[in-house]
């Protein structure tokens, strides 16, 4: 988000990312009457709005993807194992000390933030001035629900002593529609420079259409009895009105620029597929290293990166795309292949992002050749899922460079300045041709085909001349939604989290194919702070 520096950010982001896991806190504000002039009010809410910025810059987005078919998790001679942390969630193989999935405490921690402004700025009485942070709130449920299943409900802060139960994954959701419904009214519908990275109405309704799309999923009486092929959502036609409204607003396009301009380092409140995003600056609003995981692993040692210029830091490099997602990126002229290094890797224009005729050079001199299996390395432990530390275990696998890397970020502790879409305009077209499909009624002249052909022209691909069915929906939110955390909850809703892909495999020893795997378990950390609560089943 280099372009797009708020200088209130730079006040207000002194962001504590130390979240409370233990929920008998008690919270008292320093204030009898707090200020409600813009400048105070807009200072107090900043720490909440922007209180996942780590989370969702690394650990986040490790739980979802690497859970996900996108990717696995390797190791170089054992480096990067970690204890498992990575390999873990490749596998569905979670262990309750991961610390890919401790950051329960960020979401109960911003969420007592969140009540603690409700507070201090009037309660529930204060309508529009508290709405935002309603809306945080219920934006930190959802993620709360959606990864740990049956969750507190933190609707007001907690007394000296008090112990909060965890609710069934049905009463949150229906909790989170209920906030939803009622502060949508009360949110700007503002969409500038000074509501980009905060919550308006259009963000809590693309949160609602999000709810509504996963209704059967969260309202099934377990995580283990959602059935994909019998599931029946009763929200459809719900999720198509909200589509609708933020479809009707004007205020959203998908072709304003190039998909890779998208998600570079200059991106921010001009791109008009934004929804709601997460801003980040390399010195000011840091913790964005999705391309440290991303790029081959020796990208730092070499004269010029594949990223076309010399980086100043070394790349971890332990996410490699799985053989099977990799497939997607075959439809001719499809601007998103660009995104994924496939084959032979070329040296890629730093200004627009896309690879020029130059070859990419590996440290011997000879040309990066990624290979799309993944292969371990012969005698070696398989459970560290080693390929070698060596040229041929960096080449294993396709590389992706959507959050593409620049040195100017990446030699300050390898964060970035790209900043991060949750919710996205293209999200809202295909989650309408899902409800349709899936049987909602469709509106205002849109199909399923003409909805879905909505992504493809722009995505210069091939445009369908037929209906689409489910596979060809989920596997183009595969495609135009890669490396945004999406893909684990897609999965799940369609009934594939169980396939066998990477080396999550019938055959392979620690790999686990239990439907209870679908959430997480809850971390050590939590439950040990937390002494009336029961770990999530099977684990």
């Amino acid at each position: 988000m280099r372009i797009n520096i708020k200088s209130l950010f730079a006040v207000c982001t002194a962001v504590v990312f130390t979240g409370c896991t233990d929920l008998d806190v008690d919270i008292e504000s320093q204030y009898t009457s707090y200020p409600t002039t813009d400048i105070a009010v807009e200072a107090k809410m900043a720490d909440v709005y922007f209180h996942l910025r780590g989370v969702l810059g690394r650990r986040y987005m490790e739980a979802q993807t690497l859970s996900s078919d996108e990717y696995t998790a390797v190791s170089y001679g054992g480096g990067w194992y970690d204890n498992g942390a990575y390999a873990h969630p490749s596998l569905h193989n979670y262990q309750p000390e991961d610390a890919t999935i401790d950051w329960m405490g960020e979401l109960t921690g911003g969420i007592t933030k969140a009540n603690t402004v409700i507070r201090d700025l009037g309660g529930d009485e204060a309508g529009e001035l508290i709405a935002p942070a309603r809306a945080m709130r219920a934006f930190f449920h959802f993620i709360m629900m959606d990864c740990w299943g049956d969750a507190p409900i933190l609707d007001h802060l907690l007394a000296e002593g008090e112990l909060i139960n965890r609710s069934s994954r049905g009463e949150v959701a229906h909790w989170i529609e209920s906030e939803l419904l009622e502060i949508i009214p009360q949110l700007t519908d503002e969409v500038s420079d000074n509501t980009y990275g905060k919550p308006n109405k259009w963000m809590a309704e693309a949160l609602l259409v999000k709810l509504y799309i996963n209704w059967a999923v969260y309202t099934a009486p377990s995580v283990d009895q959602y059935d994909a092929a019998t599931a029946k959502n009763e929200k459809l036609n719900d999720c198509i009105k909200y589509c609708d409204e933020i479809i009707a607003s004007g205020k959203f396009n998908l072709g304003s620029m190039p998909y890779a301009e998208k998600f570079g380092p200059d991106n921010g409140s001009h791109v008009e597929d934004f929804i709601y995003a997460m801003p980040y600056d390399t010195y000011t609003e840091k913790g964005m290293q999705y391309g440290r995981a991303r790029t081959w692993k020796k990208a730092g040692d070499v004269p010029i990166s594949y990223y076309g210029m010399a980086l100043s830091n070394s790349a971890g490099g332990y996410m490699t795309m799985n053989p099977e997602f990799s497939k997607l990126f075959c439809l001719d002229g499809d601007i998103r292949n660009n995104s994924v290094i496939r084959g032979t890797a070329y040296v890629y224009d730093p200004d627009t992002y896309q690879p020029t005729s130059e070859v990419a050079l590996d440290t011997n001199g000879d040309p990066i050749v990624l290979t799309q299996t993944v292969t371990l390395e012969e005698g070696s432990n398989q459970i560290e899922l080693n390929v070698g530390d060596d040229i041929e275990g960096y080449n294993q696998g396709y590389r992706s460079v959507k959050f593409f890397v620049i040195d100017d970020d990446y030699k300050n502790g390898r964060d970035q300045s790209n900043d991060l879409p949750i919710f996205r305009y293209a999200d809202i077209l295909l989650t309408k041709c899902e409800a349709i499909l899936r049987g909602g009624t469709p509106t205002n002249g849109d199909t399923s085909m003409s909805l879905f052909n909505q992504i493809r022209e722009y995505a210069q691909a091939p445009l369908l001349t037929a209906k689409p069915t489910l596979q060809d929906l989920l596997d183009e939110r595969g495609r135009e939604f890669f490396d945004e955390n999406w893909r684990r909850n897609d999965m799940i809703r369609f009934g594939t989290f169980e396939n066998e892909y990477g080396f999550h495999r019938k055959d392979f020893p620690t790999a686990r194919f239990e439907k209870t795997c679908r959430i997480f378990p809850l971390h050590t950390n939590v439950m040990s702070t937390n002494p009336n609560w029961k770990q999530n089943p099977g684990y």
